[in-house]
């Protein structure tokens, strides 16, 4: 992993032709040393302390210290991320300022969680550690054990993963998300790029070139594991999003038998549920082995509430359930995947019922 490095330039010292050498050691506050033989070998363990204890001025941007810039952009990255996270767990609308449901159809997007995890969760604890990290450069003691160069090294790691992760999808809204606008994300991309460049320029070119190799490795493992999990994640309807469906319910024509009610009302006494499409033959099936009284008392989950298409996710209960096929029950925290004989469902939950069985 790279790490961003918020230090400042080395400053031009100017010797006259009487130089003063414990006045000018005294103000600088760095020790050195001018001689036409090699220096001696200098001790790595006191060298840290050096760098922790008399770091040189620090750079600043317009009167403001970059360091004090660095954990005010991500304290601001923060907060946006934080209600976002709000807004993806709680479904709600978001405030979107470029008209439409263009911010909404954006953050129930199949792109907006990695590996099923909410996108601005993971955005929310970026931002809050390159703040920490930003704070600890400044003498805060926020993180104990951790050095000035262990600061700036995970600083410009971080900067790059976010950099290479904002370029990566602000690639995605001019492509596969074409046609929407999402003002939330382009602020995540500014404040993102914004970070890396400060830390980029107060490392240096002749640094950065020392670490360009390990730069670049963070940045395509950060892209190749975003790839993975869009690749892998569960579909909205045979993996494609060109196809769109609006939600339908499907008549059951059956009777339900005492045996089918009485099994019903204990898989729903127990917790036990039944997660499905409307769009599922096999869960029409299901329902059919039931009746339509016993359906009726079935915990049935609808992980596509919404209809199928584009900007439509699966329900955030499935995904959370890890759903990846339809019908699946989950009885006593066990998945049991497809279509199930009543047979089957009473054993997995311990119904129990002597004098009646299943016609």
């Amino acid at each position: 992993m790279a790490f961003a490095i918020c230090r400042s330039p080395s400053l031009p010292f100017a010797f006259t032709s009487r130089p003063s050498p414990a006045r000018f050691k005294s103000a600088v506050g760095v020790p050195f040393r001018c001689s036409s033989e090699p220096s001696p070998p200098v001790d790595s363990g006191s060298a840290p302390e050096t760098l922790d204890t008399k770091a040189p001025k620090k750079a600043s941007l317009s009167g403001i210290s970059t360091s004090t810039l660095c954990a005010g952009l991500g304290g601001v990255g923060f907060l946006e991320t934080g209600y976002l996270t709000y807004l993806k767990l709680t479904n709600s609308e978001a405030l979107c300022l470029a008209g439409g449901g263009s911010c909404s159809d954006v953050l129930s997007s199949d792109y907006s969680s990695v590996f099923g995890i909410p996108l601005p969760l993971i955005g929310m604890g970026a931002y809050g550690l390159v703040t920490l990290l930003s704070l600890q450069q400044t003498r805060k003691s926020l993180l104990s054990g951790l050095g000035q160069a262990d600061v700036r090294l995970l600083l410009l790691g971080m900067s790059t993963s976010m950099a290479a992760a904002s370029g990566y999808f602000l690639y995605l809204l001019s492509t596969t998300l074409a046609g929407t606008s999402c003002s939330y994300c382009l602020l995540s991309v500014i404040l993102s790029f914004g970070i890396f460049f400060i830390t980029l320029k107060n490392i240096g070119l002749k640094e950065a070139q020392k670490v360009l190799g390990l730069q670049l490795a963070v940045a395509g493992v950060v892209i190749a594991a975003l790839s993975y999990s869009y690749t892998t994640a569960a579909p909205q309807l045979f993996g494609s999003s060109d196809i769109e469906m609006e939600p339908f319910e499907t008549e059951i024509t059956n009777k339900s038998t005492p045996w089918a009610i009485s099994l019903a009302e204990h898989l729903h006494s127990i917790g036990a549920k039944m997660y499905g499409a409307f769009w599922c033959s096999h869960c029409q099936e299901q329902k059919q082995m039931f009746g339509r009284e016993a359906a009726k008392i079935l915990d049935y989950i609808e992980c596509f509430p919404d209809g199928v298409g584009k900007g439509r996710k699966m329900a955030m209960e499935c995904t959370v359930a890890g759903i990846e096929g339809f019908p699946t029950w989950i009885i006593n925290d066990k998945h049991l995947d497809g279509e199930q004989e009543l047979v089957d469902l009473a054993q997995a939950s311990g119904f129990v019922l002597a004098d009646s069985r299943p016609s």
